[in-house]
């Protein structure tokens, strides 16, 4: 069954007059067949519809067009015929359309201007042009006029006209300074549309006597200066000043100061205003406000939204730009303008109308004679356009009649034409704001068949491969075309085969008895013709022996080998590649037929290497990698960098060279390869040294080619293979003499830093390349493909010119040239830059996403046009990010991922996507300033994907034939989960494996209990999630049933000790069962009949410390484990020791107490009674002299509160104190005062013990005690239970 489709006879005729509505008939672009075909003339090149030329340049109007036999020219201007003959002027081009009007000897432009219309006509119809509108482009000068000073107060606003000269196209406007530098702009100061220059608000740093507006005519390349404009700002303080000094006190008057003002729109004036554009141009709305502070302006449609993607703000926002506006953009506007003391606003109502475009322009028509066809010309605009039809630049309602024609409306209708009815038709679609003019020409072709694809061409196809054998035709009526093989064949049939409309036959799978000829056979009405081609099947190329993976050593051999099979009839070539790059060019590579030796293998050998074999059909290749390790190590001789060289002498002194002679130092047993020289240029460098050149190590002298204007000294470097040797002394000095530059800047490159600018960089000359002073840098420019007079100017010790005003990203011709003090260097190559990039405008569009799979995507989008690109295409980034996973139901933070596909590429891939999520993505086009507006996020799904790993596995409470499994289901499920698999098998003694059992598990259990299994047996699961995709990866574990009766069948605890104290006790145990057991302690008083106290053991440890205890009690206790009914210790007994009341004596009644006592009151006594003298005396006491003197952190000042004196100690060391040592007035123990108390510590002489029975009381990290704080006693201590710490 062929798989070219059939229709039925009942809809053969529709299908074929629709197949003619669209194109009748295709004619290959074969040249023999061109010349032989005739066809009506068809325009292929003309001249704008607005053609504005340069006055001083010849005038051309192009008109080119194409037809069979060629077409002969025509033109009227002004709706009459021209006879250029007639105008020596005027001369048209051999074998074309196009006129040259002569400009430069002696015309005038401006007799020319009118409206030109070519036709193009052969004996087939005739081709008209557009209606081209010729007019001279105009660049007045300004009109001179007198500009008096602006005074302005500050704060006040100000409007700097510029009024230029009316130009033909309208003039680009710029304001700029004296010293040709662009006037800042900012929100405050700004320039309109119309090119004034608008203040917000004047302020005193907007003094200066050179605004001045510029006017460039881009047509003509000129430019036009309008006069300076002066601005003078004046404050009411100086105005004040002014005032007081001229009048007497009594005419002063208080003039305001700068007051703050709401906004007043100074463009556009009103409430309200019209405006009218045409579909697809840049609509430009703009709003410019006065008011203090600054305001700022921000821009709404009412009823709407402004266009996302096609909106842009300029000039500070006060400007709305809306491109490639549509009928939808009409509306009104509103910008408001607003600042802390208001708002003001302006509604600009928009209508948007549109010249006529096109919905369906006329096709060209190649026809049969008796066939039918059409020509449809569709148009739309605002108002809409109306149709006309001409024939061979008639209108239609005129033209000779052709009864094969009926025109009806905007389609006309062909029924059975015969070859008089070839005719060109033009279509005008037009209204008030344009026309559309299109040409298409019904060309009726009566011609038997004709096979253009050459005789028994030869067709070479390896097997396994798909076979394309031509048979490209042409006729009128299309022919049919059948294939047979060989001469008496059968026609080919079957689904082996595949025919192209084209008449292309495909083997999918050729074969070895595909080999043969073929015969095609093409055929109409008016005849039949044959070609016969040849098919050959070769065998395919195979290496047989492949290169393998070698070690050798250093300075060994290796070779690798390459057997190779191929056709007979076909030469194969060898390459080899190193690392995928050519082979070393080293004779120590030898290619063989079958194989590669490398002979006297380094480390640089190290790498892989590639055998390719190429035929003419096909290629194949395979790789090998070489290990180059070292060699056996050989007894070690010593050696060393050689000596430096010595004795340097210069002979021959010239303007540009020299001769360098030196004797060698010692090599040291390795032979000097190579002299390098240096230079140091002690005029621009001192104590830098340069590279020269070099020699090989058997030269001593050599001649040395200088640069003028440079001071030099040499010096000399031998080198051997070990390395270099250390630099000889310098020689004498030589002073060459100033010359022109030799060379110029390199590295020149135009790159803009701004829209508006060109930047031009270079590498500045070295000191010695200047080759005498006064260094300086011509640099030229002007704009490529304008045939513009170059610019230029001098500049000296900088590396970088910046070029205002210039067009955005327009290509630049650029020059830098060296000069100094002597002339010019030799004239410099010209470069190519670009004058600054600006952010791409529009958005891709069409962006599409196709899902591969649950991983992988594919999105794919229209280009941009480049030049909305506005800058050097770097490519386009996609934005994609994960909205929401569908399985969990859960939002996370959404993380975007950027890729970025560099060039034109118009689709990507995003790869390591979430199976079974919602993703969003946009894209963006990107260029060297940065990226452009994003498309509409598009949003797209991904299918379920097989689920990952469950999150864990554990195996629980074994017994003799059950285990119990608990798992956790999959941290990414990627879809549904529809259930879980477990498989099981025995593990015997030797790690053998025994049956594997399988159990399906439904989704939404999370346990199971496995029963019926051997005692005191290994076994390994295997466990893994299933959605509707496939099952995910699996995670294992192993356990063991428990031993049989003869070994215990519950855990057990035993050997429970106690540690008691007075208040807790250190309880511990040993325990023999199943690991990650989980206990608890209970206790009570012993012989009490109250319930067991349960305490809570953390973790798996085996002690713990009970606590709040009473002292002097006997406490019964036994450990249990949780979830093992029953499973407890036996019980202990302990009793906690006696409270600490019988320890504490009552020291106030000590004798030794009672002495120390007296003795403290004593010196306080003599202390009174000096500090009561000294001061009769009018003497001070000096202690505080003292302490500040010693500045003893000891000794505190008397407090000046309560008259008491602060803490008091020995000044020795700071040793803690010992028995009887003092206590502070205010009964607070410090760490200072006790170091080694057991208060710090615990309770009583028993410490404390950790929980797990350590004692805390250790001397390190202690912090000092605050007194009388948090949940510590607020009691002082008494000095009995002070004295009684320090036990």
């Amino acid at each position: 069954m062929m798989k070219k489709k059939s229709i039925s006879a009942s809809n053969a005729s529709l299908v074929l007059f629709l197949c003619q509505m669209i194109s009748a008939l295709d004619v290959p672009l074969d040249s023999k067949l061109l010349e032989e075909l005739s066809q009506p003339p068809t325009i292929t090149q003309q001249s704008p519809k607005d053609y504005i030329v340069d006055p001083r340049e010849n005038i051309v109007i192009q008109c080119e067009a194409k037809g069979k036999p060629p077409p002969s020219f025509s033109w009227t201007r002004n709706g009459t015929h021209f006879d250029i003959d007639k105008d020596a002027q005027v001369t048209m081009k051999p074998n074309s359309g196009t006129l040259v009007i002569n400009i430069m000897n002696g015309g005038k432009a401006e007799a020319y201007e009118g409206v030109y219309q070519c036709t193009a006509r052969n004996e087939r119809g005739a081709a008209i042009s557009n209606n081209i509108v010729i007019r001279p482009s105009r660049s007045p000068l300004w009109t001179k006029e007198k500009l008096e000073p602006n005074q302005v107060r500050e704060g006040d606003s100000l409007v700097l006209h510029c009024r230029p000269p009316v130009g033909l196209p309208p003039p680009i406007i710029f304001w700029m300074d004296n010293a040709f530098q662009r006037l800042p702009q900012s929100e405050r100061v700004s320039q309109g549309l119309n090119g004034d220059l608008y203040f917000s608000n004047v302020q005193p740093e907007d003094i200066r006597e050179d605004y001045i507006c510029y006017a460039r005519f881009n047509h003509t390349q000129t430019i036009q200066q309008k006069q300076p404009i002066s601005v003078k700002v004046f404050s009411m303080d100086s105005l004040n000043d002014t005032i007081a000094a001229n009048l007497s006190d009594t005419d002063i008057y208080g003039a305001r100061p700068v007051t703050e003002r709401q906004p007043v729109l100074l463009t556009p004036t009103g409430s309200t205003s019209t405006k009218v554009e045409l579909r697809g141009n840049v609509l430009l709305l703009e709003c410019i406000a006065a008011g203090l502070p600054t305001p700022v302006i921000r821009w709404i449609k009412e009823g709407g939204e402004l266009p996302a993607n096609r909106t842009f703000f300029e000039n500070f926002k006060k400007t709305l730009k809306i491109i490639d506006v549509s009928e939808a953009d009409s509306g009104n506007y509103k910008c408001i303008a607003r600042n802390t003391l208001g708002s003001a606003h302006h509604v600009i109502s928009v209508t948007v109308k549109a010249a006529p475009y096109w919905i369906t322009a006329p096709r060209n028509l190649v026809l049969s004679p008796g066939e039918d066809g059409t020509l449809i010309c569709r148009a739309n605009g605002n108002p809409k356009p109306s149709i006309s039809w001409l024939a061979n630049g008639v209108p239609i309602a005129i033209a000779p009649e052709d009864p094969s024609r009926k025109v009806d409306g905007d389609t006309i209708i062909f029924s059975h034409v015969q070859e008089r009815s070839s005719a060109v038709y033009q279509c005008n679609a037009s209204n008030e704001y344009g026309y559309l003019l299109a040409n298409a020409f019904v060309n009726v072709l009566a011609e038997p068949p004709r096979i253009l694809t050459p005789a028994n061409k030869l067709y070479q196809v390896i097997a396994d491969s798909p076979a394309l054998l031509d048979c490209a035709y042409f006729g009128s009526p299309k022919p049919e075309i059948e294939w047979f093989k060989g001469v008496k064949g059968s026609i080919l049939r079957g689904s082996e085969y595949i025919f192209h409309d084209n008449g292309t036959l495909e083997i999918p799978v050729a074969q070895k008895d595909s080999t043969g000829a073929y015969t095609c056979v093409a055929r109409n009405k008016l005849g039949k013709i044959q070609n016969e081609v040849q098919l050959e099947i070769k065998d395919p190329t195979v290496i047989i022996k492949q290169p393998e993976y070698k070690v050798i050593q250093r300075y060994g051999q290796v070779s690798f080998e390459c057997i190779i099979k191929h056709d007979s009839t076909l030469l194969p070539t060898v390459i080899w590649l190193k690392d995928n790059d050519e082979l070393p060019d080293d004779e120590r590579f030898l290619v063989g037929k079958d194989n590669l030796t490398i002979m006297n293998v380094t480390d640089k050998d190290d790498g892989t290497y590639t055998c390719i074999v190429n035929t003419t059909l096909d290629s194949v290749s395979a790789s090998a990698v070489l290990t180059v390790v070292a060699a056996p190590p050989t007894p070690a001789i010593i050696y060393a960098r050689p000596n430096p060289p010595f004795d340097l002498e210069l002979t021959g002194q010239l303007e540009r060279s020299v001769e360098l002679s030196w004797i060698p130092g010692d090599e040291n047993n390795s032979p000097i390869t190579n002299f390098v020289i240096e230079y140091e240029d002690g005029l621009h460098e001192p104590g830098v040294w340069h590279y020269q050149t070099e020699v090989p190590g058997t030269q001593t002298t050599v001649q040395l080619k200088l640069s003028p204007y440079v001071n030099y000294s040499f010096r000399v470097i031998a080198v051997n293979e070990i390395g270099r040797s250390q630099p000889s002394e310098p020689s004498e000095q030589y002073l060459t003499k100033s010359a022109n530059p030799d060379e110029n800047p390199s590295n020149v490159q135009g790159i803009g830093s701004e829209p508006d600018n060109l930047v031009i960089t270079w590498e500045s000359l070295k000191g010695f390349q200047s080759n005498g002073p006064g260094l300086q840098y011509k640099v030229s420019w002007r704009q490529k493909d304008v045939d513009d007079e170059w610019t230029s100017v001098i500049v000296a010790n900088v590396s970088k010119y910046i070029v205002s005003g210039t067009p955005t990203f327009v290509p630049y011709e650029i020059k830098v040239q060296a000069l100094n003090d002597l002339g010019y260097a030799p004239e410099p190559s010209e470069v190519i830059g670009h004058s600054g990039e600006d952010l791409p405008m529009v958005a891709p569009g069409n962006v599409q996403v196709h899902v591969i799979n649950s991983t992988l995507a594919k999105v794919h989008w229209d280009p941009v046009p480049l030049k909305t690109v506005r800058g050097h295409l770097q490519g386009y980034k996609v934005y994609y990010w994960k909205v929401q996973s569908l399985s969990r139901r859960s939002r996370r933070h959404v993380e975007k991922k950027i890729l970025t596909f560099r060039g034109n590429k118009t689709f990507g891939m995003l790869p390591g996507l979430e199976p079974y999520s919602t993703y969003k993505l946009n894209v963006r086009v990107a260029n060297g300033k940065g990226e452009g507006p994003a498309s509409p996020d598009k949003v797209f799904r991904t299918p379920e994907g097989v689920p990952g790993s469950p999150s864990f596995l554990k195996i629980t409470n074994p017994t003799l034939d059950s285990l119990t499994l608990e798992w956790g289901s999959p941290t990414h499920p990627n879809g549904v989960l529809t259930s879980y698999i477990l498989k099981f098998q025995p593990i015997n003694n030797t790690h053998e494996l025994g049956p594997l059992v399988e159990i399906r598990i439904p989704a939404n259990e999370s346990s199971l209990i496995l029963k019926n299994l051997n005692y005191s047996t290994r076994y390994k699961f295997y466990f893994n999630a299933q959605t509707s995709v496939g099952s995910g990866n699996q995670i294992t574990e192993e356990a063991v049933t428990i031993m049989d009766e003869v070994q215990p069948l519950y855990p057990r605890i035993r050997n429970v000790t106690t540690a008691a104290a007075e208040t807790y006790a250190n309880i511990s145990w040993e325990y023999e069962g199943p690991d990650h057991a989980h206990f608890y302690v209970e206790y009570g008083v012993a012989g009490s009949k109250e319930d067991w106290k349960k305490e809570i053991v953390n973790g798996s440890r085996s002690f713990f410390v009970l606590k709040g205890l009473t002292p002097g009690t006997a406490y019964k206790v036994r450990v249990g484990a949780e979830g093992l009914s029953g499973f407890r210790s036996s019980e202990d007994v302990f009793e906690t020791g006696p409270a600490m009341a019988s320890r504490q004596v009552d020291i106030a009644t000590q004798g030794w107490f009672i002495g120390l006592m007296c003795a403290v009151a004593l010196l306080i006594l003599i202390l009174l009674i000096v500090c009561f003298i000294r001061r009769n005396k009018g003497g001070k006491y000096p202690v505080k002299e003292k302490e500040d003197a010693h500045a003893d952190p000891e000794i505190q000042p008397m407090k000046e509160d309560d008259g008491t004196f602060g803490e008091y100690s020995d000044a020795e060391d700071h040793k803690p104190l010992k028995k009887g040592s003092r206590t502070p007035s205010d009964r607070t123990v410090k760490k200072e005062d006790s170091d080694d108390s057991l208060v710090d510590y615990g309770e009583g002489v028993n410490g404390q013990f950790n929980e797990d029975g350590s004692f805390i009381g250790q001397y390190s990290g202690k912090k000092e005690k605050e007194p009388a704080e948090g949940n510590e006693s607020s009691e002082a201590p008494s000095p009995v239970n002070a004295m009684n710490s320090f036990v």
